[in-house]
């Protein structure tokens, strides 16, 4: 398999999860969905074939994107500065079906800074100095490519969803995830954040493939708010992840 044919295929795998996630329908207390996959499929295929070549040794598993970040980039923890200046990456987005005014999607015009992005990536770039150094060996992604907001436009995570909805979304998130393990074939898979971990326990049987887990970045955390960065290096240097 050449390195560009695994860039390739990982954007063939994102199209096959958008197809199957844009046929799901959900009720309240979920009031509006965000496709990114979709209205910015651009700035993420251009990720997924710009960071996506080759094997990964490591795979950085998150949860869904953030109203300021996947949501607005395309990008998984897509940070907006962090895109556009250190993955260097800056492309149209268009905007979904219905959007609620406390969230539009401005794409990279977007002034609001995704605290967990910039946390993650920011994490990465003071250690590896420039993003093709990262991703030489490591691979962020997301278990869901959907944003959720009820009515007041307060974010929901995937794991509140109704059991039905949540079943059905999980079939499809499941399928994409185990093909993209399939795709990269990592030693070591991620977990950031409690969710995401559980749910790489659950998809990847291969016991060559070790599953670990970092504090999520987000601000919603005590605990990552008293120096995230150092905290998460920490967990992975007891790994054995990193030197």
């Amino acid at each position: 398999m050449s390195s560009r044919s695994t860039g390739n295929q990982l954007v063939a795998a994102a199209r096959r999860l958008d197809q199957a996630v844009s046929r799901l329908r959900f009720s309240a207390p979920v009031a509006l969905v965000y496709n990114p996959l979709a209205y910015a499929r651009q700035p993420h295929e251009t990720y997924l074939r710009k960071f996506g070549d080759g094997g990964k040794r490591v795979i950085f598993l998150g949860m869904n994107p953030g109203p300021f970040g996947m949501a607005q980039t395309g990008v998984p923890f897509g940070e907006v500065a962090a895109v556009r200046d250190w993955l260097k990456i800056e492309a149209p987005v268009s905007h979904p079906p219905r959007e609620h005014p406390k969230r539009p999607v401005l794409g990279f015009a977007c002034a609001k800074s995704e605290v967990s992005g910039r946390r993650l990536w920011g994490l990465f770039a003071e250690r590896f100095g420039t993003a093709e150094n990262f991703s030489q060996e490591h691979f962020v992604t997301n278990y869901c490519p959907l944003a959720f907001m009820e009515d007041s436009g307060r974010n929901l995570t995937p794991d509140k969803l109704k059991a039905g909805e949540r079943i059905a979304l999980q079939t499809a998130c499941d399928a994409h995830f185990a093909e993209v393990v399939k795709i990269l074939e990592p030693e070591w898979i991620i977990g950031v954040g409690d969710f995401a971990a559980k749910r790489a326990k659950l998809i990847v049987s291969d016991d060559t493939v070790r599953i670990g887990q970092i504090l999520h970045p987000s601000p919603a955390s005590p605990f990552a708010n008293r120096g995230w960065a150092k905290l998460a290096e920490a967990q992975l240097k007891r790994l054995g992840l990193w030197l």
